[in-house]
Parts: C-alpha cells; sequence; structure tokens
C-alpha cells in the first residue's frame, strides 16, 4: 500500500496542507486531528481512487522553538514513567517485605494505599517471591499451617 506524506504548515488560524509528492494535491484544516481526513479526501479526488488504497502521514512542519518545546515535554515525560516504574518497584518490595510480618490492611496504612492494592502488588510479585511469602504467611516460622 502506498503511503503519501503530507506537511502541515501554519497559516494564519488555519493548517495548510499540502502533498510534495503530488503536486497540486493542497487541502486545510482549522484542527491538526483533522488533517489527515482532509488530506485523504484530496489525494482520492486528484488520483480518482478509495480513500482507504493508501495511507497518509502529516508532518507539521514547527518552529526550532516549538520542536525545543515538544522535546522538554517528552523527556518529563520519560522522568515520569521511569519515577512511576521505581515507585511500583518500591511499593511491590515493601509490601513484600511488610506482610511478612503485617497484615495487608496494616502494611497498606503504612503504605499509603488500600489492602486490595497491597494484594495487587503481592500479586504482580516475581512467582519465587511471592510463593516464599505467601508460605510465610500461611506456615508461620514453625511451618505449621495456621
Amino acid at each position: 500500500m502506498t503511503t503519501y506524506t503530507a506537511t502541515a504548515r501554519r497559516s494564519g488560524d488555519w493548517w495548510a496542507l499540502s502533498v510534495p509528492d503530488l503536486p497540486g494535491v493542497h487541502s486545510q484544516t482549522k484542527r491538526l486531528d483533522q488533517a489527515e481526513a482532509e488530506v485523504r479526501e484530496a489525494i482520492a479526488l486528484m488520483l480518482d481512487i478509495e480513500p482507504e488504497e493508501f495511507d497518509v502521514e502529516v508532518k507539521p512542519v514547527l518552529s526550532e522553538e516549538t520542536k525545543v518545546l515538544l522535546g522538554e515535554v517528552e523527556e518529563a515525560r520519560r522522568t515520569r514513567e521511569r519515577a512511576a516504574e521505581a515507585e511500583r518497584q518500591a511499593m511491590r518490595q515493601a509490601a513484600q517485605a511488610l506482610t511478612g510480618s503485617l497484615s495487608q490492611r496494616d502494611a497498606g496504612q503504612l503504605l499509603g494505599v488500600s489492602f486490595q492494592r497491597v494484594s495487587q502488588l503481592l500479586g504482580s510479585a516475581p512467582e519465587g517471591r511471592r510463593s516464599e511469602t505467601v508460605k510465610k504467611r500461611r506456615t508461620g516460622a514453625g511451618g505449621a499451617m495456621k
């Protein structure tokens, strides 16, 4: 399937759309999220084919300042995702350690989450570690079932 690349340049209140590979294929839209549909329609009309017969990729033409700002946003997102993963791992480890001697409700209280979340954290532990924690809770220190 052929893919056509369209450029989208800001022109006043509008996005001016053009397809460099197809001279004469131009359109415009107020919103960037509508650009693909507009370009698809223009290409289909120009080539007299169905809009489903090709793919469209819209590439906005942005100022360097805007590119830098978007790069900063992307880096902040990656930082947030890394921090969230670190928090999940720390929470999982803490839940495993705390439930060795405390109830899930008490562990949840200390961690600032519900006992259901503690249960989820324990359920997402690697299989070997989870089974060790479950065995300890069920059998206690002497090995007898509680």
